[in-house]
């Protein structure tokens, strides 16, 4: 009777202190992100207060810098591991993940300290390679649901261009159109995956929960808040006003039928709720000030800190907890790091809307909050996102 062959199973186990920053894509960008937010901010604030000059006028640096620097550095980073999720292919990861993240921080680079067309040539090459790596795995896995979220670096990649040409005088357009077309291309993208994962995270963790969802209330908050922030970013006045009215009803709505209340002891699940929160809070005050009755840049802050910011530190946390094999429990850290961006939108918003004499000492106080949260993120999840799963799991 022959022996019956045992062998070792042939699952390879990853050692925890294993060098890992390349392994996904949320790694290396999580991490560039967060330091650049506890970075570029206060250089702004500095520069508001005429302590340091940009190489371009400084409100279009800074608006440049959190859009195409920060925010698209996570929304990448989150693409290309949810990508890797939705598809069951892998998207970029070793050397040439370390090239995307460097052509990432040669535009950084650029922008900070140059001008004129050399500088456009080198921050534009980042989010077309991008773009194409993502769709490249949505296309092959056919996954047509996931075709937006996969096309929307591209349409980011159009503004930028945009910005650069106005930037250089090409374009007879303001550089700050083509930023506020960027920002609701962001907002819409965040009604659309928010509106699947926070109700989602939120029903699987509050036991007993009651909810309420309709996906045509879904494709209307979706559409009315792109074609109110696209008559706004062009614009359209009075009727960018009506229609942003229309959309921060149809938003406050749907977040209520998910019921955010409920995730109050929760602070992992209700950081998303208070930054989606902001979503109608912002075209709240954008119809504000199409009516003439506040600044513009109340409305802008609200959806640039509150709602992107606040739904950035709440997903950077919470994705880099489940990626790494580790709980997905927000700790003291965590939650100050939340309540302190969330407090960054908070006196910003109101040193625009309500304290313009103090507007000053709002944009170093909100600066101040928003780089201790992300210092915060730093100090606590960098050794995550350096090592290995310690799970022993790729990724």
């Amino acid at each position: 009777m022959p022996l019956i062959r045992i062998d070792e199973p042939t699952t390879r186990r990853i050692p925890p202190d294993t060098f890992s920053l390349w392994a996904l894509g949320f790694r290396p960008f999580y991490l560039l992100a967060a330091l650049f937010a506890a970075i570029a901010v206060p250089v702004w604030a500095v520069a508001y207060s005429g302590g340091i000059e940009l190489p371009i006028p400084g409100m279009w640096w800074h608006a440049h810098e959190m859009i195409f620097g920060f925010a698209v550095a996570v929304i990448i980073g989150f693409l290309f591991t949810a990508g890797r999720n939705w598809t069951g292919l892998d998207t970029p990861a070793g050397p040439p993940l370390a090239a995307l993240a460097a052509l990432w921080l040669a535009g950084r680079l650029a922008m900070a300290f140059g001008s004129g067309a050399w500088v456009a040539i080198v921050d534009m090459a980042f989010l077309p390679v991008a773009a194409a790596l993502l769709l490249r795995v949505l296309i092959k896995a056919k996954s047509r649901r996931n075709y937006f979220v996969g096309v929307l670096p591209a349409l980011l990649a159009l503004a930028n261009l945009v910005f650069h040409l106005a930037v250089l005088g090409v374009l007879a357009v303001d550089p700050l159109m083509a930023m506020h077309l960027a920002l609701g291309l962001i907002v819409v993208l965040e009604t659309i995956v928010g509106g699947r994962v926070i109700p989602m995270f939120t029903f699987n963790a509050v036991r007993g929960i009651k909810q309420w969802r309709d996906p045509r209330l879904d494709w209307a908050a979706a559409i009315a808040t792109g074609v109110a922030l696209l008559l706004w970013a062009l614009g359209a006045g009075m009727w960018a006003g009506v229609v942003s009215l229309v959309a921060a009803l149809l938003q406050a709505l749907r977040l209520g039928g998910w019921n955010p209340w409920a995730t109050r002891g929760a602070p992992l699940l209700w950081v998303l709720h208070l930054a989606y929160l902001w979503i109608p809070l912002g075209l709240a005050l954008i119809a504000l000030t199409q009516f003439g009755v506040l600044p513009r840049s109340a409305g802008i802050h609200a959806l640039a800190i509150g709602a992107t910011g606040g739904l950035i530190i709440g997903m950077i946390t919470r994705t880099a907890l489940g990626h790494t094999g580790r709980m997905l429990v927000a700790g003291p850290v965590e939650t100050a790091a939340y309540a302190l961006v969330l407090l960054a939108a908070l006196v910003r918003v109101l040193s625009v809307a309500l304290f313009p004499a103090a507007l000053v000492g709002g944009v170093h106080a909100a600066a101040t909050l928003w780089a201790l949260g992300f210092a915060l993120y730093l100090w606590r999840y960098a050794p995550f996102l350096l090592k290995a799963r310690v799970d022993g799991k790729e990724g």
